[in-house]
């Protein structure tokens, strides 16, 4: 059995950690740079729910450790080869200097998924980082 590789996306934002953070646990904040709708409950066991393209994105969160680290399930309703909470996003945000460094990591994605999900990743966090400058 060969290990699912993990895939990482970076990007620099010109702001703190501690006014990133709230990008990935508040709804009306998330929906500026990914989705059109989130239902977000950002404790452990918390429901992580985000209508993406129309496409219903579901988990939980993991654990939320701001400003530095949050980390969610992730999986697609209805999509048997990617079900809802059967992958997992791991954010870390480093500060350098005036600015974060945000490292988003998702782990046991589908090898099919990799480059569609590698993909999304890379435009979402370059509109977040536009959306803080």
């Amino acid at each position: 059995m060969t290990v699912p590789e993990v895939l990482t996306a970076t990007v620099r934002i010109a702001a703190p950690p501690a006014d990133v953070f709230p990008y990935f646990v508040d709804p009306a904040l998330m929906i500026q740079w990914i989705g059109e709708w989130a239902d977000l409950r950002p404790e452990p066991g918390g429901m992580f729910a985000l209508d993406l393209s129309k496409t219903p994105v579901r988990g939980e969160y993991v654990e939320v450790a701001p400003p530095r680290r949050v980390v969610f399930t992730w999986g697609v309703a209805g999509k048997d080869s990617l079900p809802p909470g059967s992958t997992t996003v791991e954010v870390v945000l480093t500060a350098d200097g005036p600015d974060t460094v945000v490292e988003l990591f998702h782990h046991d994605l589908p090898a099919e998924e990799l480059d569609s999900h590698l993909k999304g990743w890379t435009t979402m966090l370059d509109r977040l980082a536009r959306l803080r400058a």
